[in-house]
C-alpha cells in the first residue's frame, strides 16, 4: 500500500510536539522547542486546548467557590484564557471580520487582513463573540464548568482541519510559514478533541458539541474561500474562534 499523509507509522507524534504547539498557540514563555515540526505539531494543538481549558474552569470554579456571581467568574474565566494565549484567535477573527467584509475584491481583502489597525466590522464581531463567550461560560459554570475543557480542545482541531484542507490564499503569512499539517496528524488531533469532548462535556453533549463545532468550521472556511480564495492565520484564528463558541452554545443547549 502506498503510503500517504494519513499513514499514522509516518506521523511519529513526539512528546516535544506539545511544546512546540504551545509555543505557537500561547503566550506562555516555554523553552524546550526547536522551531521544527510546526505542521507535524497540530495533533497537539487540542491538548493545548486540555490545558487553556481546565485553567480557565479552575479560575471560575475557584471565582464560585469564593461567593462571586457567575457573571464575574465567567469574565475571569475569558481574562485568563486570553491572558495565556494573547487574545491570538480573537485577533484573527477581528482581522476576519474587516476584511472580508470591508474589502470589495480579493486583493483588498488581503490588504486589509495585513492591517493591524481595527475597524467597526472587527470591533462588532468581537463583541458578539466575547458577549456571546461570556454568557456562555456563565451558564457552564454553574452547570458543567469542565465543558469549557470540550471547547477549547475541539476549537483548536478545527483550525488544523481549515489548515490542512484550504489553499494558503498568500505566501509568506504565519499559516503558509507553519505549513500544512499531514492529515494523519489532523485526525490524530481530531480524535484526541472528540474523546476529550465526551469526557469533558458528557457522551450526548459532547457529540453535539462536535457536530456544531464541525458546521461552523465548515462554515467558516467556505467564507475564507469564497472571499479570499484560502486560507491566512487570522482565518484559523477565526475558525477556532466560531467553532468554539458553537462547541460551547451546544454544550449549554444540552447542560443547562
Amino acid at each position: 500500500m502506498a503510503e500517504t499523509d494519513t499513514d499514522f507509522r509516518r506521523l511519529a507524534p513526539e512528546p516535544r510536539d506539545v511544546i512546540r504547539a504551545a509555543q505557537l498557540l500561547t503566550r506562555v514563555p516555554i523553552s524546550g522547542g526547536d522551531g521544527t515540526r510546526g505542521a507535524e505539531a497540530a495533533w497537539a494543538w487540542p491538548v493545548v486546548g486540555l490545558s487553556v481549558g481546565l485553567v480557565q474552569a479552575f479560575a471560575g470554579v475557584i471565582a464560585l467557590s469564593i461567593g462571586l456571581p457567575a457573571s464575574v467568574a465567567a469574565g475571569l474565566a475569558i481574562a485568563v484564557g486570553l491572558l495565556l494565549t494573547g487574545g491570538l484567535h480573537e485577533d484573527g477573527l477581528a482581522d476576519c471580520a474587516d476584511g472580508f467584509w470591508g474589502g470589495m475584491d480579493r486583493a483588498r481583502r488581503l490588504d486589509i487582513l495585513k492591517d493591524s489597525r481595527i475597524g467597526a466590522y472587527g470591533v462588532l464581531a468581537l463583541i458578539v463573540a466575547m458577549g456571546m463567550r461570556w454568557a456562555l461560560m456563565a451558564s457552564l459554570l454553574l452547570h458543567a464548568p469542565l465543558a469549557l475543557v470540550a471547547g477549547a480542545m475541539l476549537g483548536r482541531s478545527a483550525m488544523a482541519a481549515v489548515m490542512a484542507q484550504l489553499p494558503f490564499a498568500r505566501d509568506g503569512g504565519l499559516a503558509a510559514q507553519v505549513g500544512r499539517p499531514p492529515m494523519a496528524a489532523v485526525w490524530l488531533g481530531a480524535i484526541c478533541a472528540i474523546l476529550g469532548a465526551v469526557i469533558f462535556a458528557g457522551f450526548g453533549a459532547g457529540l453535539i458539541a462536535v457536530v456544531s463545532a464541525i458546521c461552523a468550521t465548515w462554515g467558516v472556511a467556505a467564507v475564507a474561500r469564497a472571499k479570499i480564495g484560502g486560507q491566512t492565520g487570522d482565518v484559523l484564528g477565526a475558525t477556532q474562534v466560531m467553532s468554539e463558541l458553537a462547541a460551547l452554545t451546544a454544550c449549554v443547549a444540552v447542560l443547562s
